[in-house]
């Protein structure tokens, strides 16, 4: 984490920040207002909490941090089988998966480092 000055440098987080784009792109004729706000809501989050748990500058604070960012990966996943379940996305859900469990491993990956 020495080299890296700034939480814009994260690889985590800029794939964060690609995933909430097509959220929100996949999200924009949805006129279930309350589904959608909740999933955008937690892509945010996703992005959000890696980079006020960088901002902490303490290994621990920024590990706790990343377990909120995780589970709010957790939380988008299971949002976007609700979406194939309502007919709100078809072909794109499973690759919105595979993002955020790529995302997901990556910020547990980045936990472990910081464990050590």
């Amino acid at each position: 984490m020495s080299t890296i000055k700034k939480f814009e440098e994260l690889v985590i987080w800029q794939n964060a920040r690609k995933l909430i784009n097509e959220i929100y792109k996949e999200m924009n004729g949805i006129k279930d207002f309350g589904f959608k706000d909740q999933i955008q809501r937690a892509s945010v989050s996703i992005m959000n909490n890696i980079a006020e748990g960088f901002e902490r500058y303490s290994d621990t604070e920024f590990r706790r941090f990343l377990d909120i960012s995780k589970a709010s990966c957790g939380e988008v996943r299971s949002m976007l089988y609700l979406a194939e379940d309502l007919h709100y996305l078809n072909n794109t859900a499973e690759n919105l998966r595979k993002d955020c469990r790529l995302i997901s491993g990556s910020i547990q990956n980045l936990i472990n480092s910081l464990k050590s």
